[in-house]
């Protein structure tokens, strides 16, 4: 479904081009949901733009089903219904002044499709929010039922890519924990080939079957989440961000009291 093939991503900077990805490939399969992980600045988000288009490759090569990105304009509409992001931040993704109806009803009118009402109704069930969110705005919601929305907005118009770029990570935790079951029953219930980009093992490991781990723009390992779980990891990288997950643990069980000798 999806292939990146040796995929340079370049910018412009006062001190002169700089590769913010290089030289990155990798594939996913139909119905897989693939994972991105690494510190901040590593250019996973930058590659998860590039696959929709809204950044353009200085080499390489990125396919989408039978789409290329900025190939022309028949396939670059074919595409932005087959592909759709929901963004890390849910405070910033949403129109402040349009209502979620409006929100929702925007890429319906865009994509030409019917039966508006009736799949705006349905976007909100399926995400866990009633009727009653309907003519809200989005600054009458937690950030959980934002992103709630985000995901709906996503999946209203029923691509078969979502591409996900950290979308717990600017929530609270067991707000995290309801996202991410709703990202896998969506998964499961649709057959969405997923890409999730995060820099949480544990978020990683609760959705993904396979993971690529970026550092300063290159992949640097691409393992199954299986692997991870035993650290079976070949890179010294992969090995310290394990080794940092694992720390953090550590401090947040004593911050409450457990022996963390048992």
């Amino acid at each position: 479904m999806i292939d990146v093939d040796a995929a340079t991503i370049r910018f412009r900077s006062k001190t002169g081009p700089f590769d913010a990805v290089r030289n990155a490939s990798f594939k996913v399969e139909a119905g897989e949901v693939f994972g991105l992980v690494g510190e901040s600045g590593s250019g996973k988000s930058t590659l998860l733009r590039a696959l929709t288009g809204l950044v353009p490759l200085a080499q390489g090569r990125v396919s989408i089903g039978a789409h290329a990105p900025g190939a022309d304009r028949h396939a670059a509409r074919a595409l932005r219904r087959d592909v759709q992001m929901v963004f890390q931040d849910p405070y910033g993704s949403l129109h402040p002044r349009f209502t979620i109806d409006q929100t929702l009803r925007e890429p319906l009118a865009i994509n030409r499709l019917d039966r508006q009402d009736e799949r705006i109704a349905e976007a909100l069930r399926e995400v866990g929010l009633g009727p009653g969110f309907r003519f809200r705005y989005p600054h009458q919601l937690s950030g959980g039922q934002r992103q709630r929305v985000a995901i709906a907005r996503a999946l209203i118009v029923e691509p078969r890519v979502l591409l996900l770029d950290e979308p717990t990570s600017a929530l609270d935790v067991s707000v995290q924990a309801e996202i991410l079951n709703l990202l896998r029953r969506l998964h499961r219930e649709r057959g969405l080939t997923m890409i999730l980009v995060s820099h949480n093992f544990a978020v990683i490991g609760f959705l993904c079957s396979r993971v690529a781990v970026m550092r300063s723009g290159e992949i640097v390992e691409q393992l199954g989440v299986d692997a991870i779980r035993a650290q079976q990891v070949q890179h010294e990288y992969t090995r310290s961000l394990l080794l940092a997950t694992g720390g953090y643990r550590r401090k947040a069980i004593e911050a409450i009291g457990v022996d963390v000798t048992l």
